[in-house]
């Protein structure tokens, strides 16, 4: 587990470390991995002791389904941020032409009725994508088929997600801590 989670945090710090490229084909890769992530798992739950191998299993089975699903997700998050960029970048804008101190609070509030957004239309689209990749390599789900049952299923376990989302709120407050000192 530990070869693979370095090798996997290296392949992505690596990616992201290539401008512009580097970022769309980690987006690309992400399902790819992730089912082989949960190739891996599902040998340790069957009893096995997973391999480095493991981790491109999305490779040899449903790999153009789950580089569609992907895509799709880059689709989807390049329209979210250019609604977040237009509302605010045009408050910034504006608020930097008015020159007064209101000038300052229409930036302002732009920017966080932008940051608000961002969440409201980020939410739905983590979870559409919370389960797709193992839709698509276990049970060879089409990609679009799989992002809508994995937004149904997220949507029938609300309580589970909220309950998650703050345990990992508050570990991801004293993981950061150190940063801060």
């Amino acid at each position: 587990w530990v070869a693979i989670t370095v090798v996997l945090l290296v392949l992505l710090l690596g990616l992201s470390i290539v401008p512009l490229v580097g970022t769309l084909a980690a987006n690309l890769l992400t399902p790819l991995l992730g089912a082989g992530l949960l190739r891996a798992c599902e040998k340790a739950a069957g009893g096995q002791t997973p391999e480095l191998g493991d981790l491109f299993a999305g490779f040899k089975q449903n790999t153009s389904e789950l580089v569609m699903v992907g895509v799709l997700y880059m689709a989807a998050m390049l329209i979210v941020a250019l609604i977040v960029l237009t509302l605010g970048g045009g408050s910034v804008a504006g608020g930097l032409m008015m020159g007064r101190p209101a000038g300052i609070g229409l930036a302002f509030g732009g920017v966080m009725l932008a940051m608000l957004l961002s969440l409201a239309l980020s939410v739905p689209l983590m979870m559409a994508l919370w389960f797709a990749p193992a839709l698509v390599f276990f049970n060879n789900m089409a990609p679009l088929t799989a992002l809508k049952a994995s937004f149904n299923a997220c949507l029938k376990n609300t309580l589970a997600f909220v309950v998650y989302g703050l345990i990992v709120l508050v570990l991801m407050f004293f993981a950061a801590l150190p940063v801060g000192l």
